[in-house]
């Protein structure tokens, strides 16, 4: 396996931390094998990425045969668009090294949990698209193909998770209607939004459910292909639901029910994905 660690440079002078794990390829099995990627992007509120949401989803990921990158983008003091800019490069970054990581550069998907979901969203719907031609980025080509929301903050409204949206504009611009309206995912749905995969508990007492919803329902009104879990019991940021990823002390961080997400993640990514393609 290849395991690749860069920084990719912050617009204020902020470095995040981007890693990628790729499988290698066998000459006695399928020298010319191109993996689905999972880009996994952690939470934390904007200030911090959580080391629970990080790794060990990354080797669950490579443990069903695909390859995985985490992005430890930058958060505060750091201020919207520079963690939106970093994903971008780190998408650019896996499809122009495709070839040499074994990556089909079009079965990439982000999976973001928390804030970090925003991020994701954020790249992967047209929310951040103006944004990113400012900056020099065609959207469409750092577009992942396939967006995963676990427990995310997807909206800035009524349902927001209030702390995120204050660290990611920061306190001078944290209500700016027309910031807020730019960064609220569920406004930004339409056609280019890739299939999604949506999981949540019903009992979030930090991230509302019915973002989650309110997202869900956008992606059926603008025809987006949508798969969504729903568990009923379970505390905020619970990562993979195991001892694996619990945090210390968290006797509710284990929960059987809510581990079976990650399973159906990863059928989700076969059925719309596939295993693998064989270059030409």
């Amino acid at each position: 396996m290849q395991y690749i660690n860069t920084t990719i440079d912050g617009i204020d002078g902020s470095k995040a931390d981007f890693s990628v794990y790729s499988i290698d390829n066998s000459q006695e099995i399928d020298p010319q094998r191109r993996r689905p990627t999972v880009l996994v992007i952690p939470g934390g509120g904007y200030a911090f990425t959580s080391d629970r949401e990080a790794e060990p989803i990354a080797l669950k990921i490579l443990g069903a045969g695909y390859n995985a990158a985490i992005l430890r983008y930058s958060c505060a003091p750091s201020v919207y668009p520079t963690a939106l800019l970093e994903a971008a490069e780190a998408m650019k970054l896996l499809r122009t090294n495709a070839e040499v990581w074994h990556i089909n550069p079009d079965s990439i998907i982000a999976a973001g949990f928390s804030a970090g979901g925003h991020l994701a969203g954020n790249l992967a719907t047209t929310a951040g698209d103006e944004t990113m031609r400012s900056h020099g980025y065609d959207p469409d080509t750092v577009r992942p193909n396939g967006l995963m929301l676990g427990y995310a903050v997807t909206t800035s409204g009524k349902f927001a998770h209030r702390d995120s949206f204050v660290k990611l504009l920061g306190t001078k611009n944290k209500d700016d209607a027309k910031l807020l309206e730019e960064v609220s995912i569920d406004k930004h749905i339409d056609a280019k939004t890739p299939p999604t995969f949506i999981w949540h508990t019903v009992s979030d007492e930090t991230v509302p459910v019915q973002g989650a919803m309110m997202t869900f329902a956008a992606c059926v009104r603008a025809g987006v292909s949508v798969e969504a879990h729903f568990f009923p019991t379970g505390h905020h940021g619970l990562s993979l639901a195991s001892a694996e990823a619990a945090a210390a002390g968290d006797d509710q961080g284990i929960d059987e029910g809510v581990q079976q997400w990650m399973p159906l993640f990863l059928s989700w990514i076969k059925r719309n994905f596939g295993e693998q393609e064989t270059k030409a």
